[in-house]
């Protein structure tokens, strides 16, 4: 076995355990020679450049993106409602109908995200939301904000589907649910920043010509496209452009990468892996999880609307809002401390994280509303949906191989992710109790539960059977060895789970 010269150790004695020679690698047309081993301390140093360029980007643009989705329930507050005469029934379709946008969005954008440059098409669908964004400080009227809302789920469709893809193309199976968290924890910061962003907004141009809601949605707006242009000049798309790593280290990349049988981005669109998709069991288990999840959304958008209608002034409920967001950061590090002891059973740290929230909506039901900080610290609880949502998403990360395939999958998740938030707010019309969205959001929960243990059922006796066929000597030929290869002996960069037998699924 050779060592890479930049691997050998001055002394020229070699490290322990070295990473064993792998195939050679194809990719786009080139094989790349891997027949040199990495030492450990090598893939840590690429890694730690990973984490410390690619996953920063993906947080900000995170933290944008929830923050410019949530500034609609800071705004409320601060008179969007009353300076645009809106019902309760209108309000309740400008959250819905951002996820129409977003809705109608997913459907091109499966087939943009596979066929073009992932990280250039996302960095300018940011400057695009940016800028429209700004253009909700500008509506009138009921009729004109719901119209920018729309353009604004609409621009904002690419995002969470593709940070799945680019989780996946960037880390291995077992860094999925860290990283994951990471950018999900982003909703929380962003739920504490903007409620101490409007706070102060609020207090700074309090007798201004320009209403402190029109303000948010400028500061935020403009915010998002400068990221946006960044975004768009930094963030690679894979090994062989990635900027910051020497030509060892993205040899390394590859490599390591090659081991969970990832190839990085690629743009190409496959009609049977589309079909494989849309007949896999698993994927429809992830679209109901998108449902579900987000059933309970209008928690985030309401909560401040509950605590201020229960006697709290516009100022005290920006105060009284901002520790939910840092309630779910909270129990989303728990959760992911769940997964750090116990690797091989995220599905159940997803049943543990549904308690809180099932609890605090069981509570916003029960309490009385002059009940005061038992109803705040209920809406707290209640809107820590994002701990949930983050081991989902680590594991369709995780469970789904091949590019148009995961793209679809995805894509399938934030599509059931907006039919929850199209038609959960709707059931949120009644002040201040919102019985009908309580409920909702009970029965979803316990909904979500079963379906996580079924979920759970399937990947284990999918994983039992190829254990089993293997071991009679069944296995196909094409996941003969530790890497999926094709007809030439080389490395498959764009196989699918279930056309290669030596994946095993997560759960």
């Amino acid at each position: 076995m050779d060592i890479h010269p930049e691997d050998k150790p001055k002394d020229g004695v070699l490290p322990a355990n070295p990473t064993a020679a792998q195939p050679p690698i194809e990719e786009k047309g080139q094989i790349l020679d891997v027949s040199a081993a990495y030492t450990p301390e090598k893939e840590k140093r690429v890694l730690r450049k990973i984490d410390c360029t690619i996953l920063p980007m993906m947080c900000i643009v995170f933290l944008l993106q929830y923050l410019d989705k949530q500034s609609l329930s800071y705004a409320s507050v601060f008179g969007l409602i009353t300076d645009l005469n809106m019902t309760s029934t209108q309000y309740s379709w400008c959250s819905s109908i951002f996820y129409v946008g977003q809705l109608v969005a997913e459907y091109p954008f499966i087939y943009l995200m596979s066929r073009l440059h992932l990280t250039k098409f996302v960095g300018a669908t940011i400057v695009i939301w940016g800028i429209i964004c700004m253009c909700l400080a500008a509506p009138q009227n009921f009729a004109g904000f719901a119209a920018v809302r729309f353009l604004l789920g609409f621009t904002e469709g690419a995002v969470s589907p593709s940070f799945v893809t680019m989780t996946a193309i960037w880390y291995r199976k077992q860094e999925h649910a860290t990283r994951t968290a990471l950018w999900v924890s982003m909703n929380g910061v962003a739920q504490v920043l903007g409620c101490l962003l409007m706070y102060g907004i609020g207090r700074t141009t309090a007798g201004s010509s320009l209403q402190p809601w029109r303000t948010l949605f400028l500061v935020c707006g403009a915010l998002t496209a400068a990221v946006g242009v960044a975004f768009y000049v930094l963030m690679p798309g894979g090994p062989k452009d990635c900027w910051f790593l020497t030509p060892r280290e993205k040899e390394v990349l590859s490599l390591r990468m090659a081991q969970d049988r990832e190839g990085g981005d690629k743009t190409s669109f496959s009609v049977p892996q589309l079909r494989e998709a849309l007949l896999d069991p698993k994927a429809w288990f992830v679209f109901a999880f998108g449902v579900l999840v987000t059933m309970q959304s209008p928690v985030l958008t309401f909560a401040s609307l509950v605590i201020n209608t229960i006697g709290y002034d516009k100022f005290q409920t920006m105060l009284y809002t901002a520790p939910s967001g840092a309630a779910q950061v909270l129990l989303l590090w728990i959760g992911v401390a769940g997964c750090w002891l116990f690797p091989h059973n995220r599905t159940l740290v997803v049943l543990a994280l549904i308690i809180p929230p099932f609890v605090g909506n069981v509570l916003l039901l029960k309490l009385s509303l002059d009940s005061g900080w038992g109803m705040i610290v209920s809406s707290w609880l209640a809107s820590c949906i994002t701990a949930v949502m983050s081991p989902l998403l680590s594991l369709a990360a995780s469970n789904v191989k091949g590019n148009t395939k995961r793209s679809v999958v995805n894509a399938m998740f934030f599509i059931g992710y907006c039919a929850g938030c199209i038609g959960a707010p709707q059931l949120w019309t009644e002040k201040p109790r919102y019985f009908n969205g309580v409920v909702a959001g009970i029965i979803t929960w316990c909904l979500l539960f079963v379906v996580v243990l079924c979920y759970r059922l399937v990947c284990v006796r999918e994983n039992a059977a190829r254990d089993k066929a293997e071991e009679q000597g069944t296995a196909s030929e094409e996941g003969r060895g530790e890497i999926a290869l094709d007809d030439h002996g080389a490395f498959r960069t764009d196989c699918t789970d279930r056309e290669d037998r030596k994946f095993r699924y997560s759960w």
